[in-house]
């Protein structure tokens, strides 16, 4: 990680934090968050925008007994440090007590992470972007599609101090690329990637992916609606890891009773193994929370277990145990949260995959996913932009979308080949490193015109 702009951060947040600790005041924590991100915008197979943006954002929390104020600023000068402790005490003065507050984190050791930073991501210009984005506009023209899409770099910081003695700084950085082509007929093909060092990216290979994909779901048709065993590529997977970390990996899901984590309970086949590592190179390095806590490696299902749930500071607090290092940054109703899920590989190629399918269908991602009923981890969604029919262990041609009720939990369980390749893509809120899978079972109910 990038020190200096690490160290930078601290100070700051140690500035906020003496500031604060006044006047009755029994805990406060500051954490300060900076980002220097840029982005180009391609539609149309054109560049249309290049976008550069730097953020600074200061989070004081301040605790009095068990009254808990927080305050935020985007000033860093004194005046505005002296208004942000201000507006945080008064706040924890006038706001209900909470009565199971279970206190700050203490210090913990956070181990560095060289993997988190790459020096090209950082020094990533327009220039650099630009050539990127006329790959994929070069692989779209060669099969004669259109591009559209973006191509992000960022430079990350954040620190955290606390009147326990815990701190915490460091920098990473991130890239993604996304593209999407549009074709005749009615064909549509998408294409992702992200990493820490964005030279790793293959824009050329993601454009002709995009653009093939565009071009084989021309002339789509209907297919009945129904259950069909699926092969779904890691656009898909990503879906599945995240909702199932939003609606059940939470310790507050757990406390709060709608969660399907139980340990020991099975919820997915034996080829399912899922882990929540911050440290894990394979995805978006981030070796602490937004609480200062230095993130543990958590087996959330180990070969279709459940085993654990990630934790903060206030989740922890009332289980007994410690917290995790999965804290977002307060005030956070939503409870803590997988940041780096990782999905273990499996042994299978795509062309295994596929052959694995007597007749079933091939969905590239899904969209406009909402769940339906937490407890049984039930969601209903789209497919888009490349479903296909299988027949005999071969792509036969594209259909159109299909609209999907489906418990992500059966999905797990109906599991049975999981591919030895992965990637490493955005998810909701952090990364996610998964493979492609087979699932023997998928709850098609509705058609679309497209």
């Amino acid at each position: 990680m990038d020190d200096d702009r690490g160290r930078d951060a601290l100070a700051l947040a140690e500035t906020a934090l003496a500031l604060a600790m006044h006047d009755g005041v029994t805990e406060a924590e500051a954490l300060v968050t900076s980002e220097d991100s840029a982005l180009t915008r391609f539609a149309n197979s054109e560049i249309h925008q290049n976008v550069a943006e730097t953020n600074v954002g200061i989070n004081l929390r301040v605790v009095v007994g068990k009254r808990v104020g927080v305050a935020s600023t985007g000033r860093t000068d004194a005046e505005g440090l002296r208004r942000l402790a201000e507006s945080a005490v008064a706040i924890a003065r006038v706001v209900e007590e909470l009565e199971d507050w279970g206190g700050l984190p203490a210090a913990t050791t956070i181990e560095d992470t060289p993997a988190a930073y790459s020096p090209t991501t950082a020094g990533a210009g327009p220039e650099f972007r630009a050539e990127a984005v006329r790959a994929v506009i070069g692989a779209a023209d060669d099969a004669g599609v259109i591009a559209y899409g973006s191509f992000s770099t960022g430079l990350e910081s954040m620190a955290v101090a606390n009147s326990h003695g815990a701190r915490a700084s460091g920098t990473r950085t991130t890239s993604s690329l996304i593209t999407v082509s549009m074709g005749p007929g009615g064909g549509t093909g998408y294409a992702e990637a992200a990493a820490v060092d964005a030279s790793t990216i293959d824009p050329a290979a993601l454009g002709r992916e995009a653009a093939g994909k565009a071009r084989a779901t021309a002339d789509a048709v209907s297919v009945e609606p129904g259950d069909y065993p699926v092969v779904l590529e890691e656009y898909a997977v990503v879906d599945l890891l995240d909702m199932l970390g939003y609606l059940g990996f939470s310790a507050l899901a757990v406390q709060e009773e709608r969660s399907f984590a139980e340990p020991g309970r099975r919820i997915g086949s034996d080829l399912v193994t899922i882990v929540d590592d911050g440290y894990d190179p394979a995805g978006l390095p981030l070796p602490f929370d937004f609480e200062g806590v230095a993130k543990q490696r958590v087996s959330l299902v180990e070969a279709g277990v459940c085993r654990s749930v990630v934790y903060d500071a206030q989740t922890a607090a009332r289980a007994g145990v410690a917290s995790t290092g999965h804290g977002l940054p307060a005030p956070n109703p939503w409870g803590p949260f997988p940041l780096n899920m990782v999905m273990a590989p499996g042994t299978a190629s795509r062309d295994d995959l596929i052959a694995g399918l007597d007749r079933g269908l091939l969905v590239t991602r899904f969209h406009y996913t909402n769940p339906v009923h937490p407890k049984l981890a039930i969601v209903t969604g789209m497919t888009r932009d490349g479903t296909f029919l299988v027949e005999g262990g071969r792509v036969v041609g594209p259909v159109k979308n299909l609209r999907y009720t489906q418990s992500y939990l059966d999905a797990l369980g109906g599991t049975v080949a999981v591919a030895s390749e992965r990637k490493t893509l955005k998810g909701f809120l952090g990364a996610v490193v998964v493979p492609a899978v087979r699932v023997e079972g998928w709850t098609f109910t509705g058609g679309t015109e497209h």
